[in-house]
């Protein structure tokens, strides 16, 4: 086991294809060791220089009448009236403090998302 600290595009590249060499190493085997730390290593680098970041808010709720197959017009209880789930989807109008309470409570989107940035 030759590990290093990943500094760069091109070790970040390798450390990749090790851990994907590595993926069906055995727990409690030098290669299932080896692909942990390889695996902490390269979260790390990821963490630093691919972060991720949450949706803004109306891509999640967007995401979410999808992942719930519902329309604009089933959105009424929790945003308002018909126009004004228009205006919040369309980015005319902000959600409110209960809004993102009731959303986050009754549909599950996560609150960083609908607080977004």
């Amino acid at each position: 086991m030759n590990l290093k600290p990943i500094k760069t595009e091109t070790d970040y590249q390798e450390a990749l294809a090790k851990a994907y060499q590595l993926m069906d190493a055995e727990w409690n085997t030098p290669e299932g060791e080896e692909l942990d730390l390889l695996t902490a290593l390269i979260e790390n680098y990821e963490a630093k220089y691919y972060p991720v970041t949450p949706p803004d808010p109306i891509a999640a709720i967007k995401f979410r009448m999808e992942q719930l197959d519902l329309e604009e017009l089933d959105l009424e209880p929790w945003l308002g009236n018909r126009e004004q789930v228009r205006q919040i989807l369309n980015r005319q109008q902000d959600l409110s403090v209960g809004m993102i309470r009731q959303l986050h409570r009754d549909l599950k989107i996560p609150l960083e998302s609908l607080i977004g940035e």
